[in-house]
Protein backbone atom coordinates (compact mmCIF):
# COMPACT_ATOMS: atom_id res chain seq x y z
CA UNK A 1 0.00 0.00 0.00
CA UNK A 2 1.35 3.46 -0.85
CA UNK A 3 1.65 6.64 1.39
CA UNK A 4 -1.48 8.00 -0.21
CA UNK A 5 -3.58 5.18 0.28
CA UNK A 6 -2.79 5.22 3.73
CA UNK A 7 -3.82 8.61 4.01
CA UNK A 8 -7.21 7.96 2.33
CA UNK A 9 -7.52 4.71 4.27
CA UNK A 10 -7.12 4.08 7.77
CA UNK A 11 -8.36 1.55 9.89
CA UNK A 12 -11.13 0.17 6.61
CA UNK A 13 -12.28 4.31 6.90
CA UNK A 14 -11.94 5.68 3.93
CA UNK A 15 -10.44 9.28 4.73
CA UNK A 16 -12.15 11.09 1.53
CA UNK A 17 -15.74 10.20 2.48
CA UNK A 18 -15.77 11.15 5.84
CA UNK A 19 -14.08 14.16 5.31
CA UNK A 20 -17.11 15.02 2.47
CA UNK A 21 -19.71 14.11 4.87
CA UNK A 22 -18.12 16.03 7.76
CA UNK A 23 -18.09 18.89 5.10
CA UNK A 24 -21.77 18.26 4.08
CA UNK A 25 -22.84 18.28 7.49
CA UNK A 26 -21.19 21.12 8.41
CA UNK A 27 -22.93 23.14 5.32
CA UNK A 28 -26.40 21.94 6.41
CA UNK A 29 -25.59 23.01 9.93
CA UNK A 30 -24.64 26.61 8.52
CA UNK A 31 -27.92 26.44 6.44
CA UNK A 32 -30.01 25.59 9.34
CA UNK A 33 -28.41 28.66 11.21
CA UNK A 34 -29.44 30.50 8.48
CA UNK A 35 -32.94 29.34 8.32
CA UNK A 36 -33.80 29.69 12.17
CA UNK A 37 -33.07 33.19 12.39
CA UNK A 38 -34.80 33.77 9.20
CA UNK A 39 -37.71 31.88 11.19
CA UNK A 40 -37.31 34.21 14.39
CA UNK A 41 -38.00 36.96 11.96
CA UNK A 42 -40.96 36.01 10.92
CA UNK A 43 -41.88 35.58 14.60
CA UNK A 44 -41.13 38.59 15.35
CA UNK A 45 -43.01 40.41 12.53
CA UNK A 46 -45.98 38.49 13.84
CA UNK A 47 -45.70 39.83 17.27
CA UNK A 48 -44.82 43.64 16.00
CA UNK A 49 -48.71 43.11 14.18
CA UNK A 50 -50.17 42.14 17.32
CA UNK A 51 -50.05 38.35 16.95
CA UNK A 52 -49.57 35.69 19.87
CA UNK A 53 -46.78 33.93 18.97
CA UNK A 54 -47.03 31.19 21.58
CA UNK A 55 -50.39 30.18 19.83
CA UNK A 56 -48.65 30.62 15.93
CA UNK A 57 -46.17 27.96 17.70
CA UNK A 58 -48.96 26.00 18.64
CA UNK A 59 -50.88 26.19 15.64
CA UNK A 60 -47.86 24.91 13.53
CA UNK A 61 -47.40 22.45 15.98
CA UNK A 62 -51.02 20.68 15.30
CA UNK A 63 -50.71 21.33 11.49
CA UNK A 64 -47.93 18.84 11.44
CA UNK A 65 -49.82 16.47 13.00
CA UNK A 66 -51.98 14.04 11.64
CA UNK A 67 -55.77 14.24 11.45
CA UNK A 68 -56.04 11.34 14.26
CA UNK A 69 -52.98 12.26 16.42
CA UNK A 70 -54.86 15.72 16.38
CA UNK A 71 -57.76 14.15 17.20
CA UNK A 72 -56.76 11.64 20.05
CA UNK A 73 -55.01 14.64 21.71
CA UNK A 74 -58.03 16.66 21.86
CA UNK A 75 -59.78 13.52 23.26
CA UNK A 76 -57.53 13.38 26.20
CA UNK A 77 -57.16 16.76 26.77
CA UNK A 78 -61.06 16.88 27.13
CA UNK A 79 -60.73 13.69 29.25
CA UNK A 80 -58.09 15.23 31.52
CA UNK A 81 -59.85 18.93 31.86
CA UNK A 82 -63.31 16.82 32.87
CA UNK A 83 -61.17 14.84 35.39
CA UNK A 84 -59.95 18.06 37.20
CA UNK A 85 -63.39 19.93 36.81
CA UNK A 86 -62.06 22.14 33.92
CA UNK A 87 -64.79 21.19 31.58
Amino acid sequence: MSDAEDNNQIGGIAGEALRQFIERIERLEEEKKALQADIKDVYTQCKSQGFDTKIIRKIISLRRMEDHEREEIDQLLDLYKAAIGMA
